[in-house]
């Protein structure tokens, strides 16, 4: 693999990381917000995102050691499950500033 090739891959990874980290943060702050106002659906919402929370990770981490044959598969596929996880995070953050 070239060093173009490994430092893309890099990039691309660190991009995705950060995207969940920030997704992250928010469900945190959310989760933090909804246990203070009792507000039980908010809660369930976000425990259910805490199975492709951990999905996600695991994702992330069979990309930073995939083949370059593997590699962009598995980033098509990281991708669509960030934007479905970040998507579920705005909506539970739209339902919490609605309260």
């Amino acid at each position: 693999m070239s060093i173009e090739v490994a430092a893309a891959k890099h990039t691309v990874h660190d991009k995705l990381e950060s995207q969940v980290k920030t997704a992250e943060a928010k469900l945190d702050t959310l989760k933090a917000r909804a246990e203070v106002a009792k507000a039980n659906l908010e809660i369930k919402a976000i425990a259910a995102l805490a199975t492709q929370r951990l999905e996600i990770h695991e994702k992330l981490r069979e990309l930073k050691s995939s083949s370059e044959a593997n590699w962009e598969y598995l980033k098509k596929d990281l991708e669509v499950r960030i934007a479905a996880f970040e998507k579920a995070v705005k909506e539970i953050e739209a339902k919490v500033k609605a309260h």
